[in-house]
């Protein structure tokens, strides 16, 4: 966890103009850029998000990422993790808010275990560094206790 958050460009894939919908991505792509990072939108839907360029994939990103956290469902993370090869991303965290909304593909998993990309399956960014929320320090502490949080 804490060599992904010292990548000072993180990718957030899976952005969305719908927040109602789709309102982690959108939490943790202002959250990590409140902590200094430079945060890049990754959709291949839009071309730009919250007055930032908005890139199709990866491996169009000028200069590279140092990390990408991917807020999708499943069968697109799983299509993210081959990107992340191609665009020698070498850091991934896939996001999870709970059994119901999470982005965890196990067969992602594997991939990048076995083309050793460094990946976080499950939590959430927000969990971790100054000013977290209540919320967030409630589900760290929960997963603390059940032995599900990551390192």
């Amino acid at each position: 966890v804490q060599d992904f958050l010292a990548q000072r460009r993180i990718a957030v894939a899976g952005v969305s103009r719908d927040i109602g919908r789709h309102p982690a991505a959108t939490a943790v792509y202002r959250r990590l850029k409140g902590a200094g990072h430079e945060v890049i939108p990754v959709n291949p839907n839009l071309t730009t998000f919250e007055g930032d360029v908005c890139y199709p994939d990866l491996k169009s990103i000028p200069g590279g990422v140092g990390g990408v956290v991917i807020i999708t469902k499943p069968d697109t993370t799983e299509d993210i993790v081959r990107q992340c090869s191609d665009a020698g991303v070498r850091r991934v965290w896939m996001h999870q808010s709970s059994a119901k909304t999470s982005s965890v593909s196990p067969t992602a998993v594997e991939y990048c275990r076995q083309t050793g990309i460094e990946v976080i399956p499950g939590a959430c960014p927000m969990m971790y560094g100054e000013n977290v929320d209540f919320g967030h320090k409630c589900m760290r502490w929960m997963l603390k206790l059940s032995g599900g949080l990551p390192a």
